[in-house]
Parts: C-alpha cells; structure tokens; sequence
C-alpha cells in the first residue's frame, strides 16, 4: 500500500483543466484541453510529485452552474488516461462522492486503476455537498454521512478480497492489500471518520493544529496507530521567483528559501502530506512552476 514514508513530507497536485469552476478557474484554463492535462500530469510525473489529483461531479443544477460550471471530467476516466503516459505519480480523486455509488461499484472501479496502472491508484473520497445533485441520483442527501460509515469498510473488504460474501470481483488491485483510502473533509464529524476509517485524511482546505488535534485524538480513542497516518495540508497559492503580475497578496512568492519558511510557518505539526498550487498564466507557466517548486523548494519542506 502506498503509504507517506516516516520522517518524511511528501507533495502533490490538483490538476486544473479537468474542473473548471469559475471559483478557481483560471483565464488560460478555459481554452485548454487534453494536450495541456497531459503536459501538467507529464511535469509531475517526471518531478516527483506523490500524486496527481481530480474532483468529482456528476451532473449539476442550472441554479449553481454560475460559480461551479458544468466542466467536471469524470475522475476515474480522467486519470485512466493519464495512467497511460505515465509512470510514477500517484493517481488520486480528491474526492470521489461515493454515495452516489454502491460501493462494490467503486470498487471496481478502483481495482481497475490500481491493476492497470501497476499500483498508483488512491483511493480519496468524500460525502458530497450539492443537494440536488444527490437528488437527481435518487440518493438521500442527509443520509451520506451514514453512508460513508457504511461503504468505507464495504470498499475496503470489495478491494482486498476477490470474494466477499459470495460474490467475487477481479481484477484485484496491485497494491497490497488494497489501495490507502483517504477521506476527505474539514468538519469535526469528517475528521473523526477519517480517524476512525481511513489511511489518510484529506482537508478540502487548509488544515490547522485544531484539525489535526481532532484527528490524532479520534485515532487515540479508538486505538489506531497515528504514526502511520496520511495528514494533509493545502498551501496558499504559490509562485516561486519574482513574479510580473499580479499574483495577490495571498499568494507566496520569492525565493525558495523564503517559500519554503512560510511554508512551514504554516503548516501544522504532523501534516506530512502537502497539496501545493500555484498562481500562473498559461500551460507553459504552470509546467515551469511544478518543476522549479519540486526542483528548488520541495527539498527544504520535505523532511520533517
């Protein structure tokens, strides 16, 4: 199973393009395609990111398409494909809704990814947040959070086993015994469950000390081991160098070293998963930013 090695920070990416909210979206987004996906998902691949991630949605309402659009690839097709033209980087849904799927569904689907991309596949999931899209789905939309509590060890069992409960499923997946799961959510009752389910936890933000003591408490009262858990972090939007625009005043920019100090001022004790962003104006930009961030400032975070 992948796991985040002791002692050590690992980094990754949300990739633009296959989502294309107006609450992110950037100008040079709105004309790419799949040349520029893949040109993203190639730099992280060949710069050491630990993973490559992709939202999901399945059909949204006319009354929120004005802030979140209606461009939503779907995650397991969109990182299917980049499995094929790469080699090393992690293969991440941050996140997948599964209530909107039974979960021996998902678990094909995610047995399929890990087999045919030799072990990359992360398994990030979530309980969902649009009401009517859980509507339109026939799924209950206040019972996703029992949901989730229900289908996490469904998923798991499905993913580690070919039979389960008389019924059987190949491909299994590469990993062994299965591909970590992660689950995603900056709410108490979404940081306990991970605590409580999962291998990992994945805020839909930026984590805190607050956060991450929720976690760690949770896992200590049911008696899990923390040492081995994946705790993320999403960092303010970068830019490494001097930038010629305006990049605002959230967005760190400057040296490596001075990236990197801020970084870490801002990251809470235990967090040793970092999902880094940054602020560019073209495919071309943004390529040069993953490589120069992995090349110049990942080795000063990635030790803890």
């Amino acid at each position: 199973m992948i796991a985040v090695p002791a002692g050590k920070r690992v980094y990754g990416m949300q990739l633009p393009i296959q989502a294309q909210s107006s609450y992110f979206v950037a100008d040079w987004e709105k004309t790419a395609g799949p040349k520029e996906l893949a040109r993203l998902a190639t730099a992280c691949d060949e710069s050491g990111y630990a993973y490559v991630g992709v939202c999901d949605h399945v059909s949204l309402p006319e009354s929120v398409v004005g802030g979140m659009g209606t461009h939503w690839a779907d995650p397991i097709s969109t990182l299917g494909w980049i499995a094929g033209f790469t080699s090393n980087v992690g293969l991440l849904t941050h996140v997948y809704v599964l209530p909107y799927r039974h979960p021996r569904v998902a678990a094909k689907q995610f047995a399929t990814l890990d087999h045919l991309s030799e072990g990359r596949a992360l398994v990030g999931i979530g309980a969902g947040h649009v009401q009517a899209e859980f509507e339109l789905l026939g799924v209950d939309f206040h019972a996703r959070g029992k949901a989730l509590d229900s289908g996490i060890p469904q998923l798991a069992a499905a993913l580690e086993n070919e039979f389960v409960e008389g019924f059987g499923a190949r491909p299994l997946p590469a990993q062994s015994p299965r591909p970590p799961i992660w689950v995603a959510g900056s709410s108490p009752a979404a940081i306990k469950r991970a605590a409580r389910l999962a291998d990992g936890w994945l805020p839909q933000g930026p984590s805190n000390a607050e956060m991450v003591g929720i976690l760690r408490d949770e896992m200590v009262r049911v008696g899990r081991n923390v040492t081995n858990m994946m705790i993320g972090h999403i960092t303010p939007f970068l830019y490494v160098g001097t930038p010629s625009f305006d990049v605002g005043e959230a967005t760190l920019s400057g040296s490596a070293q001075s990236i990197a100090e801020r970084l870490l001022a801002g990251t809470a004790d235990g967090v040793n998963q970092l999902q880094v962003r940054f602020k560019a104006r073209s495919c071309d930009e943004l390529c040069d930013q993953i490589r120069t961030f992995a090349a110049d400032v990942a080795p000063l975070v990635t030790t803890i």
